[in-house]
């Protein structure tokens, strides 16, 4: 019974905050106000702002619009950073071939000011 009460009450704690589905260079991300999350590189400099305008969905106190609208998503930039490095190994069995490869992706640390 505390289960059922403890999930009723976390929905309406979800309905409250406002969040937007985003496309960001070329990935959807769930924001919202104040979130920091890392992206794929983007143009500018550590402290530019930018706006997205790629919004797939806004939820607001539960009203929810789908699609295109005049919604704007606006973030400033943090900084430029690079991920974790990642390994690439090849191998065929029983031919001797062996070939390791890897790299470090290039990424920007944004934080989501307002959702207008």
């Amino acid at each position: 019974m505390f289960e059922i009460e403890k999930s009723l009450s976390l929905r309406k704690y979800f309905r409250k905050i406002m969040f937007a589905i985003v496309t960001i260079a070329g990935q959807q991300f769930k924001v919202k106000q104040d979130d920091e999350l890392f992206v794929h590189r983007l143009a500018g400099n550590a402290g530019d702002k930018v706006e997205f305008s790629d919004i797939l969905m806004v939820s607001n106190a539960g009203n929810i619009t789908v699609g295109k609208n005049a919604k704007k998503v606006q973030a400033e930039i943090i900084d430029h950073l690079k991920g974790d490095k990642v390994i690439i190994f090849k191998k065929n069995r029983r031919k001797g071939y062996q070939k390791k490869n890897g790299h470090r992706q290039c990424l920007t640390k944004i934080k989501i000011n307002a959702i207008a």
